[in-house]
């Protein structure tokens, strides 16, 4: 178990390969502090004892105590805990905790490493170089990016197709020690701030694409990888301070002629599993957002709650239909993940197959329920802005700056106007549009909407998920019987209930 410090420390010793606005810069720079705090978040409420039971995991590999976001889920508790401790570490820093990437790629490639090399029938050892890898990964108490998503060229090919090879990362040489890979990750949160990057294929691959089937992990600072980082942070105060002040950042991760060796390498080749290993991490990180989408949520409905009392209309019929819309996304995401949680096993779902074992037993959560929950939280992302919007009028968009209310002629005139509800102190009403305009007006918070809208897969991508997985054939059955049609089955549901 490490702290905040050791992960701070461990970053200033790293080699400098991140760029921000044209300028080479540390990893350490003030302008990532506000991500590291963020972060960083994770070690300080390990350390707490009440925190124990949700943040501290025993390590099946070598039966000690760690960080959960360093663990592999070995039953349904766990899948409920990653859950439950995303949504109250999410809560804490008012957004997304930026740490949920590395424990839903290890969990991924955990499971498909091992069936890897079931393929290869003793060829390859990427499981057991996996297990190396995580057991420093978790007695370290690491920060992991997860690199998945590709530039994907022109989207209308597929990999092998593409123009520009490298529009998917790929084996680019495979050599006695070791592959070269080449091409470029894009939109990687906190990369920049990360001890080790997980590389892991974006799609389905079929026997031609197979060099894009490439699994692998290496220092964030390492030799051939080149980070441009995108830093989000709301505007700094000086005479009004939040009460915490989150960041994040996003990486294109540029690899050229990268070497990784291979006892780094989880997987090369073997595109089956490639697309496999894709499906699981998305659906790990689905899992993941039914504990943060909640907690944002929760911030949101504090937010919409908040805007009604400063602007004393809190009592009126319409903006409790709208809390209670809020409360309604809110819970039905939370529900849909923890009952992904409470049907989880060692099975995943392959097409044409439905659910079979895999994997050396670690817990998979159910496909259906955290795409189901994802899908209907990213696409509140936008209704979710607009209550706010609409609760709160126009002020967070036109607020005066802080050293207008610090100034002495124009500071105590802002205040007396800015008042609305004679029951709350003007100075946290003013506070209040201040945080608002932060979180609906600025360049981070539309950041953070399209983040929360298209993180961990877009919409459609769990629509198609929900619809190619689930079973729609018993249900046109049923309804068939039902109706006197031919081709009717009474009992179309039956197997499938009987199975739960």
């Amino acid at each position: 178990m490490k702290t905040k410090q050791d992960f701070i420390n461990r970053l200033a010793k790293m080699k400098r390969n991140v760029y921000y606005d044209g300028q080479l810069i540390d990893r350490t720079d003030e302008l990532q502090m506000d991500c590291i705090d963020t972060i960083g978040t994770t070690y300080d409420e390990a350390a707490k004892p009440e925190n124990a039971d949700l943040m501290i995991a025993t390590s099946h590999l070598t039966g000690e105590k760690i960080n959960r976001y360093t663990h592999v889920h070995q039953n349904k508790e766990d899948l409920h805990k990653k859950q439950d401790m995303t949504r109250m570490l999410c809560q804490k820093v008012g957004g997304c905790i930026q740490r949920c990437m590395g424990i839903d790629g290890t969990n991924a490639i955990y499971n498909v490493s091992y069936e890897a090399d079931k393929v290869k029938k003793g060829e390859t050892n990427y499981h057991e170089n996996f297990k190396k890898w995580l057991i420093r990964f978790q007695q370290e108490d690491l920060i992991a990016a997860c690199a998945q998503t590709d530039t994907k060229g022109d989207r209308m090919l597929r990999p092998a197709e593409q123009p520009n090879p490298g529009s998917y990362v790929r084996i680019k040489e495979r050599l006695k020690d070791g592959i070269v890979v080449e091409g470029c990750k894009v939109h990687i949160s906190e990369a920049s701030v990360a001890d080790e990057v997980i590389v892991l294929p974006t799609r389905a691959l079929r026997p031609e694409d197979k060099d894009y089937a490439v699994a692998f992990a290496v220092p964030a600072d390492y030799e051939g990888l080149t980070q441009v980082a995108t830093i989000h942070n709301f505007r700094p105060r000086e005479h009004y301070k939040r009460g915490f002040m989150g960041g994040y950042t996003d990486s294109y991760m540029i690899f050229d002629n990268c070497f990784v060796p291979w006892e780094r390498v989880f997987l090369a080749g073997e595109n089956d599993h490639g697309g496999i290993c894709a499906l699981l991490f998305a659906l790990f990180h689905r899992h993941s957002y039914s504990g943060c989408k909640p907690a944002i949520g929760d911030v949101i409905l504090g937010q919409a709650a908040l805007a009604a009392e400063v602007n004393n209309i809190h009592k009126e019929p319409h903006v409790r239909e709208k809390l209670a819309e809020i409360i309604m996304t809110i819970e039905l995401g939370y529900a849909a993940g923890y009952t992904a949680s409470d049907l989880g096993k060692p099975e995943v779902y392959i097409p044409g197959m439905g659910f079979v074992p895999y994997g050396p037993g670690s817990y998979i959560p159910h496909s259906i329920y955290c795409n189901v929950g994802r899908c209907l939280s990213g696409e509140a992302v936008y209704r979710e802005a607009e209550i706010l919007c609409d609760i709160a009028g126009g002020i967070p968009a036109t607020f005066p700056h802080e050293k207008d209310f610090a100034n002495p002629i124009t500071g105590e005139p802002l205040l007396k106007y800015t008042k609305r509800n004679p029951k709350m102190s003007v100075e946290d009403q003013a506070q209040f549009w201040r945080y608002l305009g932060d979180q609906l007006c600025s360049a981070t918070g539309g950041i953070m909407n399209m983040g929360n809208y298209h993180g961990g897969g877009s919409p459609i991508m769990e629509q198609i998920a929900i619809t190619t997985q689930y079973d729609i054939a018993s249900r046109k059955k049923l309804v068939k019987y039902i109706a006197g049609m031919s081709g009717g089955d009474r009992e179309a549901l039956a197997p499938k209930a009987a199975k739960k």
